[in-house]
């Protein structure tokens, strides 16, 4: 699944000391959402605040649709509030 896909040269990128950067990390975090994955999609949105990566609105969509597609409607709102 592409999902899976994503997390892998997500991952891979680190080994090869590739910067990931917003792209990456908001190309990710739309595929997690494309499969479902909200858990996953969220693990990747905080770590791109804990690298010091910008969240940008790519990825603040991506990540609040994620989570609507897992019915985590609380989850979505506290990204809105942090979007504010």
């Amino acid at each position: 699944e592409q999902w899976v896909q994503a997390l892998v040269l997500v991952r891979e990128m680190v080994g090869s000391r590739v910067d990931r950067d917003a792209f990456t990390y908001s190309a990710a975090i739309s595929a997690c959402e494309k499969g479902e994955q909200w858990v996953q999609a969220l693990q990747l949105f905080r770590e791109m605040a804990n690298r010091r990566v910008e969240q940008d609105t790519l990825a603040f969509n991506a990540a609040v649709s994620a989570c609507e597609k897992g019915a985590q409607w609380v989850k979505a709102l506290q990204l809105f509030r942090e979007m504010a």
